[in-house]
């Protein structure tokens, strides 16, 4: 059987304001070495806008803020950062940054690219916690994979 590669169509602009942020995002971190997933569940509960996993094993997550109604309107930030070695904030440029903790990442960016403007503290994880999230990171990718590639998947799977 030989593969082929997929046809490939127009970029199209993501339609909300946080996934726009969130393609630049994507797109600055690989430049990094990071590949990403979007919506991942690292705990029931909890849905981060960007998870990034990075050339040494390093797990970032990243939320993605349109505005500040959306600033405000999250209630389960803080219960991320047990998920990740450093947490990072990602806002467009007209975003209030003051609003936004001093002690978190802070990422400029649009849909097609950002700028790391302040460097999340590290806080590393524990290895069996790194081996769980490096494991939902992996089977979250390949569903999404699979899921675009054979749409009929994504109905039977939560993706």
């Amino acid at each position: 059987m030989t593969l082929q590669p997929p046809d490939l169509a127009p970029d199209p602009l993501p339609a909300m304001p946080g996934q726009r942020l969130a393609r630049g995002v994507c797109r600055h971190l690989l430049s990094h070495g990071f590949v990403t997933v979007e919506e991942l569940v690292p705990a029931p509960g909890l849905r981060v806008d960007v998870m990034a996993l990075g050339p040494k094993g390093e797990i970032w997550v990243i939320e993605c803020k349109s505005g500040t109604a959306d600033f405000r309107a999250d209630r389960k930030w803080q219960g991320y950062l047990e998920w990740c070695d450093r947490f990072f904030w990602a806002v467009d440029g007209d975003f209030p940054t003051g609003l936004l903790p001093q002690e978190s990442g802070l990422i400029l960016a649009d849909a097609y690219d950002a700028e790391i403007v302040r460097m999340a503290p590290e806080t590393p994880l524990a290895p069996a916690r790194r081996k769980v999230m490096v494991q939902k990171f992996a089977r979250h990718a390949a569903l999404r994979l699979q899921g675009w590639r054979d749409p009929g998947v994504a109905a039977l799977v939560n993706i």
